[in-house]
Order: C-alpha cells, then sequence, then structure tokens
C-alpha cells in the first residue's frame, strides 16, 4: 500500500460528515460491499445494488438525484489496493452500520476507521480490527475512556502491544488538541497494522460503486 491513514484526520477528509473505511484481507471489494450491506443495523435487510464508477462528488450527486437528499441513502465506493479491498462510505451513513466480528468470518482481516466528524456530542473517531469471526483490537481514537473503551479493547496480547505503541508515542496526552491525538493515533494504528489508503484514488479517480438498498 502506498499511501498512509493519517490524512483522514484532516476535517472532511473524504466527504461531509466525517468518514467510514473499512479495509479486508482476504475479501474482494464486491465480497466486502456484500457483508457491509449484512451490517446494515435497521431494516429487514439490504442488498447492493450496481452504480457504475464514480468519484465522490459524482456518487453523491447520483444519490441525491435517487434519494433526494444523499443522507437518505447508503453508497459506497469500492477499491484494491495490493492485497487489501476497501470501501468507503457516503450518504447517511452515520449510525447505520454494525460492523461486527462476524464481518471478518471465514478468516477474513477486517479494519474499521469510522468518525462522525459533524456529530455535536462530539463522537470521537473509532478503530476495530477483527479476524476470523473475533475482534482483536478496538478503541477510540482519542483514547477517551469516558467513551466506553478503557484502553484498548480485545485480544489481551495485540492489545497490550497496541498500548503500548500509543504510550511510545506519547498517548494518551490529555493536553493535547484532539485534532492532534487524532492524526497521531491514526499513525499509530496504520504503522502498527501496516495500513494505508491510497488517498489520490478516493479523492480525484472514479471508482466502483454500489448503493445498499433495502431487500
Amino acid at each position: 500500500m502506498t499511501d498512509a491513514v493519517t490524512w483522514l484526520a484532516a476535517p472532511r477528509s473524504v466527504a461531509f460528515g466525517g468518514y467510514f473505511v473499512v479495509l479486508a484481507r482476504g475479501l474482494s471489494p464486491d465480497g466486502l460491499a456484500h457483508r457491509l450491506a449484512e451490517a446494515v443495523r435497521y431494516g429487514d435487510g439490504h442488498v447492493v445494488e450496481e452504480a457504475g464508477e464514480h468519484t465522490g462528488a459524482s456518487l453523491l450527486e447520483l444519490m441525491d438525484d435517487e434519494y433526494g437528499d444523499p443522507l437518505d441513502g447508503l453508497g459506497l465506493r469500492l477499491g484494491r489496493t495490493g492485497e487489501w479491498a476497501y470501501a468507503i462510505g457516503y450518504g447517511g451513513w452515520q449510525g447505520e452500520f454494525e460492523v461486527a466480528a462476524g464481518i471478518s468470518r471465514g478468516g477474513a482481516d477486517v479494519f474499521l476507521l469510522e468518525y462522525e466528524e459533524e456529530n455535536g456530542k462530539p463522537v470521537p473517531p473509532r478503530f476495530a480490527r477483527f479476524r476470523d469471526g473475533r475482534l482483536r483490537a478496538a478503541c477510540n481514537l482519542h483514547l477517551d475512556p469516558t467513551w466506553g473503551y478503557r484502553g484498548v479493547e480485545g485480544d489481551p496480547a495485540e492489545a497490550g502491544r497496541l498500548e503500548e505503541a500509543f504510550a511510545a508515542a506519547g498517548l494518551p496526552d490529555p493536553g493535547r488538541p484532539r485534532d492532534e491525538v487524532h492524526h497521531l493515533a491514526l499513525g499509530v494504528v496504520g504503522e502498527f497494522f501496516g495500513l494505508s489508503l491510497p488517498r489520490r484514488a478516493v479523492l480525484a479517480e472514479a471508482l466502483q460503486a454500489v448503493l445498499l438498498e433495502p431487500a
């Protein structure tokens, strides 16, 4: 993979509302899309509908035409870089997905990076890794224990090593601005797991796109 993931920490790095990124090893982009359709929380199930190739802007325009407001739909742009498939969420994805351990069934290795940037609470950015049907590591990327995490959760050995990597980078640091912590924590996670996301492709290129529609 050729780019890091720290660029996601920039304001509106992907689109208005924050970012929803899933990286997977052991799945194709289409396979990842179908598993994310299964992970939609609400309704009686969702199916994947092909939407052609789109930039982020053109997919949002399509969703505006389709639904009257992009926030009323769920879209994904899909790609592959090296051994990794990736999916980027568009539309009203905030709170719509329950990405849990089952998404990695059958030996897949799946990473979630998510930030509801416009949520006024404010909700911190979130990271989770699932492998072969198990949670391996999860934390919020402000490293703030008031948001449901006590350090890194998951497999004790892996979570412990990731906490050590955060500590080596000077985290947690309650006195540091949260945007700096977000950027630094993404860097630690990216380096620890060898993650990155091709910024130019995500921001400028037309990629395979799908809509997730109620079944």
